[in-house]
């Protein structure tokens, strides 16, 4: 019972450190005063959050472990100084909710009071929101890409076909997987945006016809967020007295989102789905260039498992799971799914060929 307890007192020391060394990383590299004052707030906190730890292992007899900056940490933080803080901050809050499940620490007073660079409308959250998510699809992209064609590639060498017939199948994967995803994403973005246009034209024609109706819902608006309603019906009077500034509100607080953006731009997204799902599917079929036979095949193999950990280091990154959690679990899907198609080419190469 005692060795249980040591080991989860000393993660949840590892993990308060942690979150106190990324606090105190993003204040430095915050471009905001005010935002790198609450960063440091926030980093006080976590330090007196490992201090319970640290005492709670005292109590226990053991040795207080020495602080180290783990490699999550050194990752967000590098992302961070070349994309901004705001970039990272998504994934940090993701990792809070995880670590908030297992270090039962009373954190109030601590986290999620962010002062912001700019005012804290729907565009400002939506746009933290997806700039950091942007990690999020970069890895998943990439991990499509790698798995289906690895997967296809070991299905090839399988079926005992020729190395020039698995490289020209592993580029063809890679095109026409890349094409599909850049098509998926390419409509997928389009019928968003048609959607919310006809809901935007939707509510222009309403308050067009209605603007009473439209000078109410605005004024409600405001007394849910807290106003009182004399305060509610003069601020509503005085946006309404400009009908494109009325429409722009209800749009962002009804529909949440930009009107000026409409979730962003198809081609831009349909793009780097494609340059994403073919980094990922380069990897099984890149030594296919250079070499042939069972050599091609071992580094088909290397060269996946490199970019399998990456994958799995990415994934950590956004899941709150160890880094090894994640690396190990990428492999162990990854093999199945290459075995299988392996073992089936191999079948079908002796059954076709005889």
């Amino acid at each position: 019972m005692s060795t249980h307890r040591t080991r989860r007192f000393r993660s949840n020391l590892r993990i308060e450190r942690d979150n106190a060394a990324l606090y105190t990383r993003l204040a430095e590299l915050a471009d905001d005063a005010r935002l790198g004052q609450a960063y440091r707030r926030i980093a006080a906190g976590e330090q007196v959050n490992a201090q319970f730890w640290e005492e709670r292992l005292r109590e226990l007899g053991e040795v207080v472990p020495p602080s180290r900056i783990g490699l999550r940490v050194r990752t967000l933080g590098w992302f961070a100084q070349r994309f901004g803080t705001e970039f990272v901050m998504p994934t940090v809050v993701r990792l809070e909710h995880a670590d908030h499940a297992v270090t039962p620490v009373d954190r109030s007073g601590h986290r999620d009071h962010f002062p912001l660079s700019q005012p804290a409308g729907p565009h400002g959250l939506r746009h933290r929101a997806q700039s950091g998510n942007t990690l999020r699809a970069a890895v998943l992209g990439a991990n499509d890409g790698l798995v289906s064609n690895v997967s296809l590639v070991m299905g090839m060498a399988g079926a005992a076909s020729g190395d020039r017939a698995v490289l020209l199948a592993g580029l063809a994967g890679l095109v026409a997987g890349a094409c599909s995803m850049a098509l998926g994403e390419w409509l997928s973005v389009n019928s968003s945006r048609e959607f919310y246009q006809a809901r935007i034209t939707e509510r222009a024609e309403r308050l067009a016809v209605a603007p009473e109706d439209g000078l109410e819902h605005i004024a409600g608006i405001y007394r849910d967020k807290g106003l009182e309603p004399a305060a509610a019906e003069h601020l509503a009077e005085h946006v309404a007295e400009t009908p494109r500034a009325a429409l722009d509100m209800l749009v962002r607080e009804d529909l949440g989102v930009d009107p000026a953006e409409l979730g962003g731009s198809a081609w831009g997204a349909a793009i780097s789905s494609f340059c994403l799902f073919a980094c990922g599917a380069l990897f099984p079929v890149a030594p296919y260039f250079f070499l042939g036979g069972h050599m091609a095949m071992l580094a088909s193999a290397c060269s996946t498992a490199a970019g399998l950990a990456l994958i799995g280091i990415g994934t950590s990154l956004f899941t709150g799971r160890s880094m090894l959690f994640s690396i190990t679990r990428q492999f162990g899907i990854t093999a199945a799914a290459a075995a299988i198609t392996y073992g089936v080419g191999h079948l079908l190469g002796v059954v076709l060929t005889g």
